[in-house]
C-alpha cells in the first residue's frame, strides 16, 4: 500500500515547537520537509497548459513564501494538522492560477490531464486500478498494468471536479477520510459516502469506456 505524500507528524511536531519559539533553522526545515509533497500535490492539479507557462516549483516557492508569512498566525491556532493547512494554502494558490490563465483570455482547460506524468503512472494508480478491477487476480504484467493505469487516469478526467478531487485525495496523496474531512470541512460520515459515490461514478466510466 503506497503511504501518504505527506511527512509522518512527529517530526513536524518536533519543528512547530522550535518554530514557536521562532528558532529559524527549525522554520527552515519545516518548510523545506514539505517542499517535495507540495510539489507532488501542485503537479497532480496543476492544468497541463498552466504548466507550460508557470514553472510547478514557482508556484511551490509561492506556497512556502506564504505559509512562511503566515505561520505565525498558524501557531497561535492551530485549527488543523499542518500539513493540512499547507495543503489548503496550495489548493488556493492553484485555484489563482487556473483562474488567472482564463482571465488573460484563454480557453478553460481545467479538465485537461490534472494527473502529473500522464504517461507515467504511479503505484497509486496501479494500486487503485486493482481496487477497482478484481484484486483476487493474479499481478498483470507490467505492460497490461501500465495501459489499465493510463485507463484509470482517463476514466478520472471524466469526473466532475468534486469526484476528482476526493479520489485525487484519497489515492494519490492518500489521506485519511478524517484527514478529508477536515480539509474539505465537512463530518467524516459525509466525507466518507462522497468518497464512495465519487469511486461508484469511477467504476461507471471505466465500464463505459471499457464496451
Amino acid at each position: 500500500m503506497s503511504h501518504s505524500i505527506w511527512p509522518e507528524g512527529d517530526k513536524t511536531q518536533e519543528l512547530l515547537a522550535g518554530a514557536r519559539v521562532g528558532d529559524p533553522i527549525a522554520i527552515d526545515r519545516l518548510l523545506d520537509r514539505h517542499r517535495d509533497s507540495l510539489r507532488r500535490m501542485i503537479a497532480m492539479r496543476l492544468d497541463q497548459k498552466i504548466k507550460r507557462r508557470i514553472d510547478v516549483s514557482d508556484v511551490v516557492q509561492d506556497v512556502l513564501v506564504e505559509v512562511n508569512r503566515r505561520l505565525q498566525d498558524y501557531l497561535s491556532n492551530p485549527v488543523m494538522a499542518f500539513h493540512l493547512w499547507v495543503r489548503q494554502i496550495a489548493k488556493d494558490r492553484i485555484i489563482d492560477a487556473h483562474r488567472r490563465h482564463r482571465a488573460s483570455g484563454k480557453r478553460s482547460v481545467d479538465r485537461e490531464q490534472p494527473l502529473a506524468q500522464a504517461t507515467a503512472p504511479d503505484q497509486s494508480t496501479i494500486e487503485l486500478a486493482a481496487q477497482l478491477r478484481d484484486p483476487e487476480l493474479t499481478p498483470a504484467a507490467a505492460a497490461v498494468q501500465h495501459e489499465l493505469a493510463l485507463h484509470i487516469q482517463a476514466a478520472i478526467e471524466l469526473l466532475d471536479e468534486r469526484d476528482r478531487d476526493i479520489i485525487l485525495m484519497r489515492h494519490y496523496e492518500q489521506l485519511s477520510n478524517q484527514e478529508i474531512a477536515t480539509a474539505l470541512e465537512i463530518t467524516e460520515p459525509a466525507a466518507s459516502m462522497r468518497y464512495l459515490r465519487a469511486l461508484k461514478r469511477l467504476r461507471g466510466k471505466l465500464d463505459a469506456t471499457d464496451h
